[in-house]
């Protein structure tokens, strides 16, 4: 049974930064895609970060050179590096992943697996 756990969030000051990990387990493929989407209070879920097939990496333009995604394959982990954090960046921020090949990482809807999400609040 595949699991996604996150942590690494909670409150920050604008300007701050906080760095959000995601362990997954319950599988064994080298084959998937996975990434962060967030989702503000009464706004729709957006991609933020993602790792997809052969090396391709996506950013949300309202994150890039800002945030910072990386992974560790040998613990089946990713992370989310986040600095100059805005007001804006506020939501709960959850990781997700699609085992196998042709997922768009970014794309929420090809998505199988969801963690239960960590709130990230930028606020001063």
């Amino acid at each position: 049974q595949v699991q996604l756990v996150e942590s690494g969030g909670g409150p920050v000051q604008p300007g701050g930064s906080l760095r959000l990990s995601c362990a997954a387990s319950g599988f064994s493929s080298d084959e998937y895609v996975i990434g962060w989407f967030r989702q503000a209070p009464g706004k729709e879920r957006e991609a933020v970060s993602c790792f997809g097939h052969g090396g391709y990496t996506f950013y949300a333009q309202s994150v890039k050179g800002r945030f910072t995604i990386s992974r560790d394959n040998a613990k089946k982990s990713i992370y989310l590096q986040m600095n100059s954090l805005k007001p804006e960046d506020t939501a709960t921020y959850y990781c997700a992943m699609m085992i196998g090949v042709g997922a768009w990482c970014a794309n929420e809807y090809a998505m199988a697996y969801w963690g239960k999400g960590t709130l990230v609040t930028v606020s001063l």
